[in-house]
């Protein structure tokens, strides 16, 4: 059974860093492309970050937190992270990682793409 776990939401002042975890069960992450998406308050889920499968290893970002976020993964520990840095109240969301069911290469920043989802995580941005 394909699980994915999130981790690592809660409050930070701008300016700061959280960084986010998705532990991902019922499958191995070699093969998987993975994304991270958020959904703030009234909007549209949206694409943040994505990283293709080991194959290939590319990753992308919207262009909204380019330079500020990392999206990295340790198939070892079957865990993919997002590392969020200079944080903005703009960022404010619940957080969710995203795989899909089949290989599938480059990654995707769009949800429709995505099978299977974690339950999220909230990032509150404020002071």
């Amino acid at each position: 059974q394909v699980q994915l776990v999130e981790s690592g939401g809660g409050l930070v002042q701008p300016g700061g860093s959280l960084r986010l975890s998705c532990a991902a069960s019922g499958f191995t992450l070699d093969y998987k492309p993975f994304g991270w998406f958020r959904q703030a308050p009234g909007k549209e889920r949206e694409g943040v970050s994505c990283i293709s499968s080991s194959i290939i290893g590319s990753t992308y970002y919207a262009d909204s937190v380019k330079g500020r976020f990392t999206i990295s993964r340790d198939n070892a520990k079957n865990t993919v992270y997002l590392q969020m840095n200079s944080l903005k109240p703009e960022d404010t969301a619940v957080y969710y990682c995203a795989t899909v069911d089949y290989y599938s290469d480059p990654c995707s920043l769009r949800t429709q793409d995505m099978d299977y989802w974690g339950k999220g995580t909230l990032v509150t941005v404020s002071s």
